[in-house]
Formats: C-alpha cells, structure tokens, sequence
C-alpha cells in the first residue's frame, strides 16, 4: 500500500506475466499480466517490437551468445548486490503505462522510475523472479490513472 497526494491509500495487487503474443493484424506485442488471486483480473498492455523481443526473451528463458541489455542490468545489480524488491505499475496516462522499480541496496531503499516493460524485463531475468505490482485502479478503470 502506498498513499497519494491526497493521502487516500493505494492498494496494490499481484499480478503474473501470462502471455505474450502477437494478435494478427496487430503488428505489436501484446502483453498480459494477470492477478495472482481471485478475481483473476487481467491487463494487458501493447508493447513495440523490441521490446515484446526482449520480453519474449526473458520470459520463455531464451539464452542469448551474448548478454542483452536487460541481462546486462540484471547482472550488475547482482554484483552491486542490489536486490529488486518489485515492479509496480502505478498509473497510466493516455493509455500509456507508467512503472517504477523498488530497489534495495547496502546505502538503503530507492525508487526508480521506469517504462513497464523494461522493468518486468529485467525482473523476468533475474535468478529470483521479482513481484509483479499493479495500482488496483488500473484494474478496474479504463481511463487515466494519476500515479499514487
């Protein structure tokens, strides 16, 4: 949970990558991420190509000759010994997903903005998969959500 400028409290849920395709005609990636507990709600979220590559990559344990970005990423926080408490997806504006990284390392915790597909990327390719947590909000309504 975390408060908003308001103060109003935001609640968060548990969310599991379960799919990632390409619908024909769509020329895109489409993501979906689906809660962890009932009810079962799902998001799903357009990705560009190389992203849903990159993605596609982490999530079906495709190796690699030589280290992608997001393993390059994941492979220096290890050796920084910066753990990633999780991936928050907090809020979305004109349908465009805003994410955070919740980052914990020996000098204290850190929140680090970032795009959600990166950051469910780098998660995906850590030796412990790192949780996925999505606003509540953005489950239920179809418009913008104000980060909380």
């Amino acid at each position: 949970m975390a408060g908003d400028a308001a103060g109003a409290v935001v609640q968060f849920r548990v969310m599991e990558v379960v799919a990632l395709a390409v619908d024909l005609p769509s020329q895109f990636p489409l993501l979906t991420l689906q809660e962890a507990e009932p009810p079962f709600r799902r998001l799903s979220m357009p990705l560009g190509m190389a992203e849903g590559v990159a993605m596609g990559h982490a999530f079906h344990k495709v190796a690699t000759p030589r280290p992608l970005t997001h393993e390059l990423f994941a492979s220096v926080l290890q050796r920084l010994n910066v753990d990633v408490v999780a991936v928050r997806l907090v809020g979305r504006t004109a349908g465009i997903y805003l994410g955070e990284l919740d980052l914990m390392s020996p000098r204290g915790r850190e929140v680090v903005p970032c795009r959600p597909s990166d950051g469910l990327t780098m998660a995906l390719r850590l030796p412990v998969v790192a949780p996925v947590l999505a606003d509540e909000r953005l489950l239920s309504d179809e418009g913008d959500v104000a980060p909380g």
